[in-house]
């Protein structure tokens, strides 16, 4: 019987996993839902499991062949309490490794070197590696953190809405988009609100990028607010990671450098991978590590 592994990548928008031989070689890849066992965990679980079985049908395998599969995986919320284990607990793998979105993130962008990165998608989380020792900052999801990501931003940007349908502040192109989107009525918005996932919000940040492209006093309030929080984490990362090599990975990576004060957009490196390909590289350590097979 074939061992293989998986790598998969949970995010608060999207789930996506690839099937590969145990030294690494990729067979197949699937895409499935939100996969952030803070919001969710339920849900997560279902995504992770269809993300893998969709890579097994693409890479021409049973599908039932995951229960035996060795699988790494990186998800957002892992740093908050007891979720891990409850996910880790119900998946399906035969073995299974659970960290963050960012380390696999980091593996894939930097491999085994030292470095940070920036994730900026709905959420937002920084790594830097030096010397073998990994750190952390942020990805506290976004009810407290994820500041500067696509969630907050797009939080903000309905809060705006409001606020200029009120005429507490002045209307401007972003927020006629926004309040029309919603047939003029402000109503929708909160209802809306009441009822969304970090994702559903997250969805509006290319919106306001848009607008603050073009110049809309309000969407780049908005950004700039935003980017400040980043240029600050930025700031504490690259302290702690040393040599100077930055990437930033996520949806709004390739949106956000414009907004970045200098001294981090001079030392902004393109990932060698990207986080799926990190999973897939962890996951491969770990089987070797477990069965002693060579590299």
């Amino acid at each position: 019987m074939t061992d293989y592994i998986l790598g998969i990548d949970g995010g608060g928008t999207s789930c996506r996993a690839a099937v590969a031989r145990p030294e690494g070689i990729i067979l197949g890849r699937g895409k499935s839902g939100a996969a952030n066992i803070l919001t969710d965990p339920n849900n997560a679980i279902i995504s992770i499991t269809e993300a893998a079985k969709a890579a097994y049908r693409d890479a021409g395998l049973d599908e039932a062949g995951v229960s035996g599969a060795s699988a790494f995986l990186g998800l957002a919320g892992t740093n908050v309490g007891d979720l891990t284990r409850y996910v880790h607990d119900r998946l399906p793998f035969r073995h299974t490794d659970i960290d963050s979105d960012g380390l696999i993130a980091l593996q894939g962008a930097i491999g085994d070197g030292d470095g940070a990165v920036a994730i900026l998608g709905t959420g937002s989380i920084y790594m830097a590696r030096r010397n073998n020792a990994i750190r952390y900052i942020g990805g506290w999801g976004f009810t407290v953190g994820d500041l500067g990501g696509g969630a907050r931003l797009g939080h903000a940007l309905l809060q705006e809405a409001l606020l200029a349908h009120d005429g507490v502040h002045p209307r401007s192109g972003v927020t006629d988009a926004i309040l029309e989107e919603f047939k003029g009525d402000p109503r929708g918005i909160v209802e809306f609100a009441r009822l969304s996932k970090p994702g559903d919000f997250g969805r509006f940040a290319p919106v306001l990028f848009d607008h603050a492209r073009r110049g809309d006093a309000q969407a780049i309030a908005i950004v700039k607010a935003g980017a400040a929080t980043v240029n600050e984490s930025l700031d504490a990362i690259m302290a702690l990671a040393g040599e100077q090599r930055l990437c930033l990975l996520g949806g709004l990576a390739p949106i956000y450098p414009e907004w970045l004060c200098e001294r981090h957009r001079s030392i902004l490196v393109e990932a060698e991978a990207d986080a799926l390909t990190g999973a897939v590289a962890l996951a491969a350590k770990g089987y070797r590590q477990r069965t002693g097979a060579a590299a």
